[in-house]
């Protein structure tokens, strides 16, 4: 536990960050409580490496496109753990980046925010949303009950500007994500190496993740989406497998295919994590055939 020297010096830090951001939602809720997380809380570190996963690109922790019933970071039983990352995804006509956080306690509730920013490299321009996470354990352990670890989660998305969905027929900037999980590791149960199973269903109206809108003229209802995880674990701290989305295809102008990637994911330790992957996301505003790479980086507390 940090000295009260430290604390003074660490709320000093966080006052200054509040008044200098510009966001309102970081200003007013996911600063404050990021820091105060950093500044007032010991290093959460109970949990085995590579239990908490990956930050996805939803902010949330899982596989790179697919939420997992696992809480991001390594605090158990009355810890807290804070993560931060950068992901970055360069297919062949788009760009893109992310950043963002998270917050847990207790090994069961996360909260977690991430900034998209959607590059349009042949059209030019860009589309940008923020995520604000909320996840729940309900039931079971990763590890150590026959049970698959389930959780339950939310997710608020808006998009800063609605010209272009609106433009291809999108009805709404902003919506809200169901979804259910479950995963679980099996101890030697490919060629004596552990494997990971996920899979997520997913209560939506997001065209592209939501970065073109929610919903569509001929269709507002919430389509349920089926999404999967699949995990080879070569050594404690290396990883390779794959992800699948299922994607709702509403908008009549812009075809939208399911994403999948496959991953290599390196956990350096408990406080670094690197995950390469190979993506392949179809059809995205009428451009086909968008496959390229995703790299992101998370870091963890």
């Amino acid at each position: 536990m940090w000295n009260s020297i430290n604390r003074v010096a660490c709320r000093r830090k966080l006052e200054i960050m509040i008044k200098n951001s510009v966001d309102p939602f970081i200003r007013i809720v996911f600063l404050p409580l990021f820091l105060t997380m950093v500044c007032g809380f010991a290093h959460a570190d109970s949990r085995i490496v590579a239990t908490g996963g990956a930050s996805n690109i939803e902010g949330s922790a899982g596989g790179g496109v697919v939420p997992w019933a696992v809480i991001n970071g390594y605090g158990s039983s009355d810890e807290w753990a804070v993560t931060g990352m950068a992901t970055g995804v360069f297919v062949d006509d788009f760009t893109l980046k992310v950043i963002g956080a998270s917050v847990s306690y207790d090994n069961r509730v996360e909260l977690s925010f991430a900034r998209q920013r959607l590059k349009l490299d042949s059209l030019g321009g860009d589309l940008q949303q923020d995520i604000i996470g909320l996840k729940y354990k309900v039931a079971g352990e990763l590890l150590y009950t026959t049970m698959p670890q389930i959780s339950v989660g939310v997710q608020y998305k808006d998009v800063d500007d609605f010209s272009l969905p609106s433009a291809v027929g999108a009805r709404d900037d902003s919506g809200v994500d169901y979804y259910i999980a479950a995963t679980k590791v099996f101890f030697d149960a490919l060629w004596g190496r552990n494997v990971l199973v996920n899979g997520t269903v997913r209560a939506t109206k997001a065209n592209q993740g939501g970065l073109l809108g929610f919903g569509s003229e001929r269709n507002n209802r919430y389509r349920y989406m089926k999404e999967a995880s699949v995990a080879v674990l070569l050594t404690d701290n290396l990883a390779v497998g794959m992800d699948y989305r299922e994607k709702p295809d509403e908008l009549d102008f812009a075809g939208e295919d399911d994403w999948q990637d496959f991953f290599i994911g390196w956990f350096v330790n408990k406080n670094l994590s690197v995950v390469l992957a190979y993506a392949d996301l179809g059809s995205i505003a009428d451009f086909d055939n968008q496959k390229g790479w995703y790299l992101s980086v998370e870091g963890a507390l």
